[in-house]
């Protein structure tokens, strides 16, 4: 007992002072980090204020060419300043320099492709912060252009050796004091590890007793932390011991019954590998007609998947959830969870809550509960924590993983819409910034970034009615439609686009179909997307047809173009949210995509059905049939 109370006590003595270890170090590093971030901003700022110092200075002085002149001029600033002054004209030569002769100067490298003079000269200020060559240091470097006729960019260097030997000397005075503070938080750690472990003893003593069968509650007190908390749970859970093994008995008939209503399905095996229970919704997942119950699952359930798990289950191993798709049925996905059932006293079994698509944690460990009874009271007996069986809990999540796909095509087709319009946007941002265009050119960037903002405006308002309409937030003002005005007024909103295409709008009303009962403002845009897609996608000098007659006492409003047509394969989806057919049929029509699924919306919410389908002699033709008056 002396070893277990030593060890523990030296591990919350060790763990305690880990973390005060740490803390020290990262608080010491911060600091380190912090004060050599500060100082070189400073001297960044002095350098960033010390070169446009001297760019001013030589701006408004006397206009020297001379090389000689230059280069004591860069002399003289740099006393000044004391710094490193150079002189760079624009071809990158460097003619003045205040830390090297002018023989020196005439020899050093031209300085053209230097980070900072690039970035002085493109940018207006240039940073950079290298070794250097010439003086053999780490140097900070700062450069700006100069309005001078001989120079092009005035550059301030500073070296950084001595600022590193301050920090070296401020790190070693607050190395000296973490030390310091090391040590107090060593003797605090301590003091309340030996604390901490006198408790903990006195609760492992109380264990060991009731291990002995000795249940007499000790009447001891524990304190009001959380060890206190444990001992007082672990004697209320010695006395309820009792009071559980006799409700045990009444919960094994009524997890069956909850068993045979379960959506889940259910697979109880034993320790020899025979079915002992398979639920209503298990045989219908694997379409099980007569479970042989006694017999080996292997004999009904002819799953490799299911094998392994079982297997892995009975083994006393934590088998990872498994997703299938059942016999003859490709296009379903379950997800099977399998947890092994002890006999009480043994160590806690899997519960599988977690992997993959499948919802809610899965109950498989609470189903483990009704085992013994499936059983038949096998593993009794036996010495605690033997397996004597396997439970397995199935989840068809084909709708989840339908909904799953769903959205994410739809972020991906949303990303991709957005995308287009804002790169473009962006690019002719960019080139008017740039200031290079002429007046008419920035107007026809202005153009195309008012289209392309108007774009991405109606797929937002488009996705927002969407949203709406999925919700079932648009309301009907339901009334009596005159199918021709509606007709009417949608080909005289669309006029000005099918003139410009060379195409006509021909509206024809059957006798009897000019009654319709709904929303004449939903229906007026449901009839103008179809137009307008008829538009967009037709040839030019063709003819789109309104035409509304009456089928099986409803109306039937159909909108036909004399375009290439929807391929069989494509008919099918059209009212999907982005879809598009083949881009090699059309021309690009710039819309949002989402004008057929608003359309799909708008006429169920009307209690009618749209469809797609090619006419008989070519072209689109897309159906609203819709109640009448």
């Amino acid at each position: 007992m002396s070893r277990v109370r030593a060890t523990f006590q030296a591990k919350f003595f060790l763990t305690a002072l880990s973390a005060a270890v740490i803390a020290l170090a990262v608080a010491g590093a911060l600091f380190a980090t912090t004060m050599r971030a500060r100082t070189d901003a400073q001297i960044e700022s002095a350098l960033v204020s010390e070169a446009r110092l001297a760019a001013e200075l030589l701006s408004h002085g006397t206009a020297l060419t001379n090389v000689s002149e230059l280069d004591a001029e860069a002399d003289r600033i740099g006393g000044v300043l004391g710094a490193r002054v150079t002189f760079i004209t624009a071809d990158g030569r460097v003619v003045g320099d205040s830390a090297e002769t002018l023989d020196a100067v005439a020899a050093m490298d031209n300085h053209a492709g230097r980070p900072e003079v690039v970035e002085a000269r493109s940018a207006g200020l240039g940073r950079s912060r290298r070794y250097s060559d010439t003086l053999k240091t780490e140097m900070m470097y700062v450069a700006v252009p100069v309005n001078h006729p001989a120079l092009a960019v005035v550059r301030v260097a500073f070296p950084l050796t001595d600022v590193h030997s301050q920090l070296r000397a401020v790190l070693a005075t607050t190395l000296t004091a973490l030390a310091f503070a090391l040590a107090g938080a060593a003797g605090m750690a301590w003091f309340f590890s030996a604390r901490i472990g006198r408790r903990v003893r006195l609760v492992a003593d109380v264990a060991q007793r009731y291990r002995s069968g000795d249940l007499t509650p000790p009447g001891l007190g524990y304190g009001d932390d959380e060890i206190g908390t444990v001992a007082r749970a672990l004697d209320d859970s010695v006395q309820d011991v009792g009071r559980r093994l006799t409700e045990q008995a009444r919960d094994r008939s009524r997890m069956e019954a909850i068993l045979a209503g379960m959506v889940e399905g259910v697979i109880v095996v034993d320790a020899q590998g025979r079915l002992q229970l398979v639920n209503q919704a298990a045989r219908q997942m694997l379409r099980v007609s007569d479970a042989a119950i006694g017999r080996p699952y292997v004999e009904t359930i002819r799953l490799p998947a299911i094998a392994e798990l079982v297997a892995a289950t009975l083994a006393g191993g934590e088998p990872d959830p498994v997703q299938f798709s059942p016999p003859r049925d490709e296009s379903r996905t379950i997800i099977v969870r399998a947890a092994g059932a002890t006999v009480p006293g043994g160590p806690p079994q899997p519960t599988a809550s977690d992997g993959g698509i499948g919802g809610p944690s899965s109950s498989s460990g609470g189903v483990a509960a009704a085992l013994p009874a499936a059983t038949s009271g096998t593993g009794f007996g036996a010495p605690p924590g033997t397996v004597f069986g396997a439970v397995l809990v199935l989840h068809d999540i084909t709708d989840l993983r339908r909904a799953d796909q769903i959205r994410r095509d739809f972020v991906a087709n949303v990303s991709h819409e957005l995308r287009t319009p804002l790169t473009a946007i962006r690019g002719y941002v960019e080139a008017l910034a740039d200031g290079d265009a002429t007046y008419e050119e920035q107007q026809r960037f202005l153009d195309i970034i008012a289209r392309h903002t108007q774009r991405m405006e109606r797929l937002v308002k488009d996705l927002l009615r969407l949203a709406r309409l999925d919700a079932g937030q648009e309301t009907l003002d339901l009334t009596a439609c005159d199918a021709r005005s509606l007709a009417d007024s949608v080909a005289a909103d669309l006029e000005p686009t099918a003139d410009a295409r060379s195409q006509r709008v021909i509206v024809t009303v059957e006798s009897g179909a000019e009654n319709l009962r709904g929303d004449p403002a939903k229906l007026h845009d449901a009839l103008r997307n179809l137009v307008a897609n008829a538009i967009t996608y037709a040839p030019e000098h063709t003819t789109i047809t309104i035409d509304a007659s009456v089928t099986d006492g409803s109306v039937a409003i159909s909108v036909s173009d004399e375009g290439p047509g929807i391929p069989e394969d494509d008919l099918g989806r059209v009212f999907e949210r982005f879809y598009r057919v083949d881009k090699s049929r059309a021309r690009d029509p710039g819309g949002t995509g989402l004008g057929l699924a608003i359309v799909k919306h708008l006429v169920e919410l009307h209690g009618g059905s749209v469809r797609a389908e090619n006419g008989p002699t070519g072209g689109a033709k897309f159906t609203m049939t819709l109640p009448r008056v």
